[in-house]
């Protein structure tokens, strides 16, 4: 088996159902509660990238058959390399696992990211999966913590949600926005978003938000390419119409049962009016129209960020289990991996 670089735009058909099922084997070892994926725009969505953002995919594939048929995909890496950091997502078919082939597709794609220039590279684990060690054991030190909670929308008490959708400080309104702010609104919105952005929090920035117009309309568009739907509900200030507040939701055409929440913002001068809850409450009515096929929605938030997650809990949501932003030197990781064979 050799670690081969991999275009998933050329790729046959049969790779991408082939990467689908170590995909879905991988979350059934791993995330056994989480949904199975489908093949909705599975190749837009390993192939799509921001303007100026770079993805390079490799895999490990079993050898071909006596009859010519190709041999399944037991492994998977690719790295975006973004601003000066590259993220990695890999993934092990559980049954090809303790074989070295983590770390070659580590190995394999560090070089590369270390020839094109990046000093960092950086890296989602999920907790309480083998990946922890795993990368601990490569020299990758810890520098974020998150925790992950998931609402499911059949345990959700509507009448209450009615009215948190309905709490929020007078001269306030919510506007909902299915597949982005309208143009309009736009600069707004980007305005909102950036006053978090200086925010030191020792976050990586592995999932990076846009903070300017243009690069938010970028954003939108590479979102809709790959498939994934976003929904926004803006808390507008009437007297100003400025962008209080904001939460956004993605619904992926690779697990429409369950939906991603993204940033959910509300400006330093307008806390304290309910502005968050009644937000994330409306969003929940919306989607419940919107997408028929939704069952539950999963959200991050800093284990510190102890204001959102009690707003959280009281929408419903129920804590899952922490996710870990993992980083290391490049160059000291390409040194490590040669010195060790």
């Amino acid at each position: 088996m050799m670690v081969r670089e991999w275009d998933p735009r050329t790729a046959p058909a049969a790779e991408i159902e082939s990467f689908l099922d170590a995909i879905n084997a991988v979350f059934a070892a791993d995330l056994p509660e989480d949904p199975q994926w489908e093949n909705g725009l599975l190749r837009e969505y390993l192939c799509e990238v921001m303007p100026g953002e770079r993805r390079i995919s490799w895999v490990v594939q079993e050898d071909p058959s006596a009859d010519g048929q190709p041999g399944r995909i037991l492994g998977h890496i690719h790295v975006l390399l973004l601003g000066d950091i590259g993220v990695l997502e890999v993934m092990v078919h559980p049954a090809a696992r303790r074989q070295g082939l983590g770390r070659k597709l580590i190995a394999t794609a560090a070089r590369r990211t270390y020839q094109e220039g990046f000093r960092l590279m950086g890296v989602e684990v999920i907790g309480r999966t083998p990946a922890v060690a795993f990368y601990e054991s490569l020299g990758f030190a810890q520098e974020y913590v998150e925790a992950r909670s998931v609402l499911r929308l059949s345990t959700v008490d509507w009448d209450a949600l009615g009215d948190m959708a309905q709490g929020i400080g007078t001269g306030y309104r919510l506007e909902f926005c299915p597949g982005g702010p309208p143009d309009d609104l736009i600069e707004a919105y980007a305005m909102a978003k950036a006053e978090v952005r200086d925010v030191d929090d020792g976050d990586l920035d592995l999932r990076p938000s846009s903070y300017d117009p243009q690069r938010l309309r970028d954003s939108l568009g590479c979102l809709h390419r790959r498939g994934m739907k976003p929904y926004i509900v803006m808390a507008i200030e009437e007297k100003t119409g400025v962008v209080a507040g904001l939460t956004e939701v993605v619904v992926p055409a690779q697990h429409p049962t369950r939906a991603d929440q993204y940033d959910t913002i509300v400006g330093q001068e307008h806390r304290g009016y309910g502005i968050d809850r009644a937000m994330k409450a409306r969003m929940l009515f919306e989607l419940r129209s919107a997408e028929p096929k939704l069952s539950e929605v999963q959200t991050w938030n800093a284990l510190a960020n102890e204001p959102m997650r009690a707003v959280n809990a009281d929408l419903g949501f129920q804590d899952d289990r922490e996710w870990y932003e993992y980083g290391v030197d490049v160059a000291e990781l390409v040194h490590r991996l040669d010195a060790s064979g």
